[in-house]
């Protein structure tokens, strides 16, 4: 995290170096001749304005300007006609020209040689004009005129500074939350309240903390879940195995005769076992990934169980009502197919003779419900709740089960992304329902 931190906060002054050696390249470029003969306040509108007064008052004016331009601003200035030839004296002292002349490197002069060329649009009259600005008086001057941009790039590079350590902050803080949510989640100690402030958020944190959010609730509740299986496995699993080593003890005492009557016993409760199991694991099976979704023939499937029904069944009617027969869907059918046949089996363990059972599938906009009614006692509506958890079987009943097949029709709804629905019917009996969406499971 330190070094994500570094790397944005190092390109942000990558930035502001930039625009600082921009800046300095400006101030080079500001130091050319045509930026200071437009600028300095001795030189600005100069020509025009001593061209003006050699026109109209004659040289003795204009010479009287340039002197009063020399006292105030200490630049000198010669001008000089079309043909090279003075106009006015000048303010050159008497021998700079002398000492100009014997010095080869102008670096060395003590001070800034300018020209200008201007022509009088009134007159059309061509005007050389020569400064020679002293480099301290220049120098001062420069001072004077970038003090202002320089005060304001040394205010943006501060303003910069802070702003790209408070959006550095604004990144890494986030990241740094992510990754403790991520080490809780690993060592399940994960609580979305955690990222409560960064999931409201508008921006793609918000964004990335609620999705995180939702698969730490799914992750939690999957870890929830297996333990509540394994606890409830191993409190099922004693039942049998008791009865198996009380069964096996008696047989260890027993005569030969009574041995023998023991054998089916035995064998009754290594079938329970067998079918616990077989539970157990077509439940744990339903939170593995299943693949890829099918295409489901609704129909086909229904008559499936109906064959099913009548070899397991065969006293009790099954009343189907299917409008649409093609009607077909996205999701997995052996799985789809195992809910329905406990939902069915459910029904049948309740339903009394000579009733039927009736199966009715209903098409909505966006989603399909196949309901399945028995005829029995129906069940308390303070228990409606508590269907569908494993092992969970409501008191009084006499019909065998493991309470693990509307744990499975259950778990396999919600992998198709619907729902099941358990109701008493209003005229009696009890209504189990499987909500599924049309357009397949959302993954």
């Amino acid at each position: 995290m330190r070094s994500l931190f570094w790397r944005i906060f190092a390109s942000f002054w990558l930035a502001i170096a930039l625009v600082a050696g921009l800046s300095l390249l400006l101030g080079h470029a500001l130091n050319q001749d045509a930026w200071i003969l437009s600028n300095h306040p001795a030189l600005r509108n100069l020509p025009e304005r001593w061209s003006q007064r050699y026109e109209q008052q004659g040289a003795q004016a204009a010479q009287d300007f340039l002197e009063r331009r020399k006292r105030r601003f200490h630049v000198d200035t010669q001008v000089l006609d079309e043909d090279g030839q003075a106009l006015v004296y000048g303010t050159f002292p008497p021998r700079a020209a002398a000492f100009e002349a014997r010095q080869r490197n102008e670096k060395r002069l003590p001070w800034r040689r300018l020209t200008d060329e201007y022509t009088n649009p009134d007159s059309g009259k061509t005007y050389l004009f020569i400064y020679r600005i002293p480099h301290p008086e220049l120098a001062e001057w420069h001072r004077d005129s970038l003090l202002w941009p320089l005060s304001a790039l040394g205010i943006a590079l501060v303003v910069l500074t802070a702003l790209s350590l408070l959006l550095t902050l604004s990144i890494t803080r986030p990241l740094g939350r992510l990754r403790g949510a991520v080490h809780d989640l690993g060592q399940t100690a994960y609580q979305q309240h955690s990222l409560a402030r960064l999931a409201d958020r508008r921006d793609e944190f918000g964004v990335l903390a609620r999705d995180f959010n939702r698969m730490g609730a799914r992750l939690q509740g999957l870890i929830g879940s297996q333990r509540q299986l394994l606890r409830d496995v191993s409190h099922e699993l004693r039942s049998p195995l008791a009865r198996l080593r009380i069964a096996l003890a008696l047989a260890e005492r027993a005569e030969p005769e009574e041995r023998d009557k023991l054998w089916p016993r035995l064998a009754q409760e290594c079938d329970r076992l067998e079918g616990l199991i077989s539970e157990i694991l077509a439940l744990a099976r339903l939170d593995a990934e299943p693949g890829s979704a099918q295409p489901i023939e609704l129909g086909k499937l229904l008559d499936n169980l109906q064959d099913d029904a009548r070899l397991s069944a065969p006293e009790q009617q099954l009343q189907v009502k299917l409008d649409d027969p093609t009607l077909t869907f996205q999701g997995w059918p052996d799985m789809l197919a195992r809910a329905l046949d406990n939902l069915l089996r459910n029904a049948l363990r309740f339903n009394p003779p000579g009733q039927p059972i009736e199966i009715a599938v209903t098409r909505h906009a966006q989603h399909l419900l196949i309901s399945l009614r028995d005829h029995g006692p129906g069940v308390p509506e303070e228990l409606l709740e508590k269907l569908g958890e494993p092992f969970f079987r409501a008191p009084g009943q006499s019909a065998a089960g493991h309470g693990l097949g509307l744990a499975i029709a259950r778990r396999s709804a919600e992998r198709h992304g619907g729902r099941l629905l358990l109701a008493n019917h209003p005229d009696g009996g009890f209504v189990a329902s499987l909500e599924l969406p049309l357009h397949g499971p959302a993954l």
